[in-house]
């Protein structure tokens, strides 16, 4: 089945898509600091480079399904969370206006937890409206999810639209895998040995790492990054993996830091060399990305930026393949119809 990618950023959601047998033939991404690696990691994917409010809908290739994450920024927690209100908000209008448009069997939209506070709730409902109306409609299911619960060594609350075309006749369910949750020391135990600060402003280290990437980032950390404790032991899920390089959790090598009051801790005396970010590579490896999945860029902090900001590879997995196996499910009943190319396809 052929998948568009809208706000594709460096592509996570495309790979688990990918790897669970979807065709990904289109791509949208505006961040030119982002169009190197999508391109390289994804040479099958043609990218579209515009910003998505030039695409127009011709444009837009015919496709069985449409994937993305618009941006976040305005409906974080840790952001301003001016939502809707917000111009970057607002480019879930552009989504539906395309969804609309192309009438795909299905698709699946993702975003921060900070979605449901309080001063949100009307634009949420919103925003779940108008994807119920889009074109002949959607059946639509909506859920805040963990990917910590799908193989993902990470604590990381986002909430997920999966939409199925009402002449489909279902609703997507939305289940857990059955799996031990995967700890740092899965994840990344193997690399403590071998990693390399960045260099002067931190600068990338390029081919010199031994592992892909494999670097971190350097500098001072804020009195709100020592407010409280940034290290999680290897025998626990890491904190969630931001889009700036200067909130990275530190390495679990270091001991947990020390409080000294409210909102006041610091790194323990004596010990204070154990501290580092991890690094660029490591937090690839927590969003579950593979080692042979490289990013490029000058400057280090871009490099944490497009892992921040990607759909953990295992979490957007786990949902195509379960978006695959319901369309199977309801297709073999009659209900409706798929070729027997497509068939194939999704079993692959």
């Amino acid at each position: 089945m052929k998948v568009v990618s809208l706000f594709a950023g460096a592509g996570g959601l495309d790979l688990g898509f990918q790897k669970a047998g979807f065709n990904v033939i289109w791509a949208n991404e505006y961040d030119k600091e982002i169009w190197e690696t999508f391109e390289k990691n994804h040479p099958n994917t043609v990218l579209d480079r515009r910003s998505i409010i030039d695409v127009h809908v011709d444009d837009v290739p015919e496709c069985d399904g449409i994937i993305g994450g618009p941006p976040c920024q305005s409906w974080s927690e840790a952001g301003a969370m001016k939502g809707i209100q917000d111009r970057r908000g607002q480019l879930f209008f552009d989504f539906i206006r395309i969804l609309s448009a192309k009438q795909p069997k299905f698709f699946l939209a993702e975003n921060v937890s900070g979605m449901l506070i309080d001063k949100h709730s009307e634009a949420l409902e919103n925003i779940k409206e108008m994807f119920r109306k889009a074109g002949v409609g959607y059946e639509l299911s909506f859920e805040m999810v963990n990917a910590c619960d799908y193989n993902v060594p990470q604590d990381r609350k986002r909430v997920i639209f999966v939409g199925i075309r009402k002449d489909l006749g279902f609703n997507f369910e939305f289940h857990k895998p059955n799996i031990l949750k995967k700890t740092l020391y899965d994840s990344i135990y193997d690399l403590k040995d071998n990693v390399l600060s960045a260099l002067e402003y931190n600068k990338t280290n390029g081919d010199n790492c031994a592992v892909p990437n494999h670097e971190y980032m350097i500098g001072d950390f804020s009195s709100i990054y020592m407010s409280r404790n940034r290290v999680r032991s290897w025998d626990e899920q890491s904190f969630t993996i931001q889009a700036g390089g200067r909130h990275a959790p530190i390495h679990p090598q270091a001991p947990k830091m020390k409080f000294i009051e409210q909102n006041i801790r610091i790194f323990v005396p004596g010990k204070e060399h154990l501290y580092r970010r991890l690094s660029v590579r490591e937090c690839a490896r927590i969003q579950t990305f593979p080692d042979d999945f490289v990013f490029h860029y000058t400057s280090v902090p871009v490099g944490y930026k497009m892992i921040g900001n990607a759909v953990p590879v295992n979490l957007a997995n786990f949902l195509a393949k379960s978006i695959k196996e319901q369309i199977i499910e309801h297709s073999e009943s009659n209900k409706f119809q798929i070729s027997t190319h497509e068939k194939i396809a999704l079993a692959v």
